[in-house]
Parts: structure tokens; C-alpha cells; sequence
């Protein structure tokens, strides 16, 4: 009778033990259509790379340059433009003599925010240096020395410029220039992302009233400063203090000098190359 029931007991266990054993089977089925039985991937898929930012090659290379009898920098491979720019720094300025020498153009400081206190300021030549420009047949444009924290501070920058001018012609672009002053200054903090959103607020608003706006920069701020691929619907001015044009990418003008020599200016100037065709 004892054997009898321990039968019967087994025997009522074996429907569960091949249940288990089937779902087993399947499990195991599973697994190995889905790779064999390893584990699931604990790290997320590898993306590609992203892409480097294309910017458009500069047509221009040092062979494409050679000082005139004159002592000023000219591209033989295109057409250039020689220019300066100035601020009241340079002081009087015999504005027939500097058009006699060949400058064709003046980019004049209209202002410039200052690195400790922020505050706004206007070039106090301004308007004396844009009167003896136009009346000597240069063309004009202007800039701007900013030293902006905040977009707010550089649309403020931008609206400080537009009343400045809004009785001006301009021929050439309203630049926003800013500069790297050094680790005291109050703009010591600001990185890449800030910089390109100060810059194309700026530029935005310059162009949303009409004129032609310009990035100002050298090759410290293109490598470290700016994210120049989202600035390629604006004009660049290079500072590039050498003759020969070593920087791979396209711009519009070329500070080439600040250290230059005009007559009619008593001080150090710098000289500049605009390049219409660019």
C-alpha cells in the first residue's frame, strides 16, 4: 500500500515537472535566437563620430600676397581693398593726406564697454573722424569693443551702436569686436557657447535694422572662442599681425598690421585688406 501511494504521488507530480521542463526548453530557445543565451548589452550602441564643421577654405594663401613700393600689403591673386581702422587713440587726423596714401575705407570705434565696470562708453572722435572720412571720399564703416557677459549685455551693445549711427551711411559692416583682456578682466569667465550667442545676438540685431554686420576675431578666439560654424552668415575680420595669409578659412577683411604707418595719421595705425570678391 506504501508503494502504491509514493507511485501516485510521483505520478501526480509529473504534469509540473514537464511543464517546467518545457518552459525550460523554450526559454533556452529564446535565448539563443537572441544571440546565443549572453546577457543584454550593458553599454548603449556606438554612434558615429560627429562630423567636423565645414567651413569654406580661404582662396588666399601667402604666396597670393607682396608689399607695394608703397610699404602696404596687395593680393595678386584677387582683387583687395586697403583700409584702416581707427579710435581715438589715433588722435587728429589730416583725413586728405590718409586718402592721398591709398586707404580707400576707415572702420571708426564707436564705443567700447569697459572690462572692469561694464559700463558704456562712446568714442569721443567718433563723429569728428566719420565727418573728415566721408568729406575725404573714404567709404565707412564701424565697430564696436565689446566686452559682453551676457547676451542682454551684447544687445544692449548692439542698440548703443544703432543710435550712434542712425545718422550715418555706411558702405562697409557694423563689426562687433570682442576681445580677450586677461584673467582679471570681467570677461575672463566667458567660454565658447557664451561668446557665439553675445556674437550672433549682435550681429542679428545689426542686421534686422539694415546694415551689414562683422565678426571680429584672431586665431586664439577661432580655435578657443568661437563656434565660428554657426557664424558663416556673417562677414569675418581676421587679426593676423603678419605678410603672409597663413589662416585656412575664407574671410572679408585682413588686419594684417597694428603698426602701420599713414600720413596724415602722427601715431601707429592698423592696416587693414577687404576683400569684395571673398
Amino acid at each position: 500500500m506504501a508503494r502504491q501511494r509514493r507511485r501516485k504521488q510521483q505520478n501526480s507530480r509529473l504534469p509540473g515537472i514537464l511543464a517546467l521542463v518545457t518552459t525550460a526548453v523554450l526559454m533556452l530557445g529564446l535565448l539563443a535566437l537572441m544571440g546565443g543565451g549572453e546577457p543584454f548589452p550593458t553599454e548603449p550602441p556606438q554612434t558615429l563620430p560627429p562630423k567636423e564643421p565645414t567651413l569654406a577654405p580661404n582662396p588666399y594663401g601667402p604666396e597670393d600676397f607682396t608689399y607695394g613700393e608703397d610699404g602696404y600689403l596687395t593680393c595678386s591673386a584677387g582683387l583687395s581693398v586697403m583700409g584702416i581702422d581707427v579710435s581715438s587713440y589715433q588722435g587728429d587726423i589730416d583725413w586728405a593726406q590718409v586718402r592721398s596714401a591709398g586707404v580707400e575705407f576707415v572702420m571708426i570705434r564707436l564705443g567700447y564697454r569697459g572690462y572692469t565696470q561694464g559700463s558704456l562708453l562712446a568714442d569721443d572722435r567718433a563723429a569728428e573722424y566719420y565727418a573728415g572720412a566721408r568729406s575725404a571720399g573714404l567709404k565707412v564703416g564701424a565697430y564696436f569693443f565689446s566686452q559682453a557677459v551676457t547676451v542682454e549685455e551684447a544687445l544692449e551693445e548692439a542698440e548703443f551702436c544703432l543710435d550712434l549711427v542712425r545718422d550715418w551711411v555706411l558702405e562697409m559692416p557694423l563689426v562687433y569686436d570682442w576681445e580677450y583682456i586677461d584673467e582679471e578682466a570681467r570677461t575672463a569667465d566667458v567660454d565658447r557657447r557664451l561668446l557665439t550667442d553675445c556674437t550672433l545676438a549682435f550681429c542679428g540685431a545689426v542686421e534686422q535694422a539694415g546694415y551689414a554686420p562683422m565678426v571680429y576675431f584672431n586665431t586664439y578666439q577661432a580655435r578657443d572662442l568661437l563656434h565660428l560654424e554657426e557664424l558663416t552668415a556673417y562677414r569675418w575680420w581676421l587679426a593676423l599681425y603678419s605678410g603672409e595669409m597663413t589662416y585656412p578659412h575664407r574671410v572679408d577683411m585682413w588686419q594684417y598690421s597694428c603698426t602701420g604707418t599713414v600720413p596724415g595719421i602722427a601715431t601707429d595705425v592698423d592696416l587693414n585688406l577687404w576683400f569684395p570678391e571673398a
